[in-house]
């Protein structure tokens, strides 16, 4: 999996998010447009520089993605956010 980063924002393709999610890709666009996913991206700071986190939220779901600049994915978590929506 890569994220693209174009203009300081980051996208990830439905194909692989809906996965983590426990979603069908169909499904991902939609659900985010109607705020069943939410997201945050942050910029790292500090000995974080040059690294950016994704986190998604869904129905008690949580998966952060961790990237380079270039948009090369470090790590992958998937937890319970303990939310129920």
């Amino acid at each position: 999996m890569k994220i693209t980063m174009k203009d300081g924002q980051a996208t990830v393709e439905a194909e692989d998010l809906g996965p983590l999610l426990g979603l069908a890709p169909a499904d991902v666009q939609e659900q985010m447009r109607n705020g069943t996913i939410t997201s945050r991206f942050e910029t790292g700071v500090g000995e974080d520089a040059g690294r950016y986190r994704l986190t998604f939220h869904h129905q008690g779901r949580r998966v952060r993605l961790t990237c380079t600049e270039d948009g090369t994915v470090l790590t992958t978590t998937r937890t319970s956010d303990g939310r129920t929506k």
